[in-house]
Order: C-alpha cells, then structure tokens, then sequence
C-alpha cells in the first residue's frame, strides 16, 4: 500500500518500473534492490507497489502487450493485402517486441505461459482474422484453421526472440526474418515474400 501524494506515487511506480525494464535487459537475474538503487528509491518503496518480484514483471508483461497489441493494430490498419498486413504488423510488432525478449523469457518462469496466452488473446484474434482473409482470398494457403494458425504464429515469434537471445539470430536481422518466415508459413511463395518484405523494411 503506498501512501502519501498520488501523483508523487504514481510517479515514482512509472519511474521503478521504466528503470527495471532497463536493469532487467541488462541483467535478467536483477533483484528487487538492484531495481531500488538503480531508480533511486529505497527498497520499501519498490516493495509498496509490486509485493514481489513476480508481480513486478508480471506489470512489465501487461505493457509489453499492450505495447505490441497497439503495434499491431497500427502495422495493419487500412491495408487491404492480407500478406502485406501480416507483414507490416510483424514488423510493426518486432520494433517494439524486440525491447522485451528478455522480458518475455522472465515473463515464462514467472507469468507461466498461460498467464502470456491469455493476455495475448486478442492480439491472436486480431490476427487470425488476417489470416482468415488471406485463406478465403487464396493469398495463404495451410491446412490449419485460422484461429489455429494464429496460435502457430504466436509461437514462432516467441522462437525467434528466443533464438536472438540465445545469440542464433542477429537482432538486427530478426523484424525482417520474422515477418519472411511468417509468409512462408502461411503459404505465401519465397520470392513474392521476400520482394514484400524487402520493400517494407527499406
């Protein structure tokens, strides 16, 4: 229970949470007075707003999501094409996702990845109807249903986080690798793919 000026204290959880975003990229394993220190609070104040660690990251994943949702949306809004919306959302959704790979690795030990499905749900809706334009059109082709595809993308994006944190997949390289094997996988032919994802990313 925090106390005293609102506004001070909403301050001061904006600002431990802005730094523990930043010392948790820097070192995955940062404690909670690591995270004190480093925003210039005493350990009290960070307990105040988050009674555990889990709890903390556990509001760092609902940002992150909102943050990749409101990408998402953005990537994909008044694009007709539904390779071309797959695509630009992707891109759209790795600017921002690529600020919390590590986040989404610690959110998996302590979230669950239940706790990440279902706040992701309706992103994953958002995207299955994509996908569903894009199978009725003919511009995808799977033999998986929409709702069904959109958990394999879901899935393959947390891949490929893990594989740029595990040093695999160059971080720079990996909007555009994400968006290409995305289309692959629904279907949509290498060359026309890569032209897309070429001309997007440029």
């Amino acid at each position: 229970m925090t106390t005293g000026n609102p506004s001070r204290a909403d301050a001061n959880r904006r600002r431990i949470l802005e730094v523990a975003l930043t010392e948790l990229l820097r070192d995955p394993d940062a404690s909670m007075d690591q995270i004190a220190r480093a925003a210039g609070v005493v350990r009290r104040t960070v307990y105040g707003h988050f009674p555990s660690r889990e709890a903390l990251i556990s509001t760092l994943v609902d940002g992150a999501v909102e943050a990749v949702a409101a990408a998402h949306a953005a990537g994909r809004e008044g694009v007709a094409d539904p390779a071309e919306a797959v695509a630009r959302s992707i891109l759209a959704v790795w600017e921002v996702a690529d600020r919390y790979r590590i986040l989404v690795a610690l959110a998996q030990r302590s979230v669950t990845v239940q706790g990440i499905r279902d706040r992701l749900a309706p992103v994953r809706a958002a995207c299955a109807e994509v996908l569903a334009h894009g199978l009725e059109q003919g511009v995808f082709v799977s033999p998986l249903p929409p709702k069904a595809l959109a958990y394999v993308h879901e899935q393959m994006l947390f891949a490929l986080m893990e594989a740029v944190n595990d040093g695999l997949l160059p971080a720079r390289d990996a909007g555009p690798s994400a968006a290409l094997t995305l289309l692959c996988a629904v279907g949509v032919p290498a060359s026309r793919a890569a032209e897309l994802v070429a001309k997007l990313s440029g």
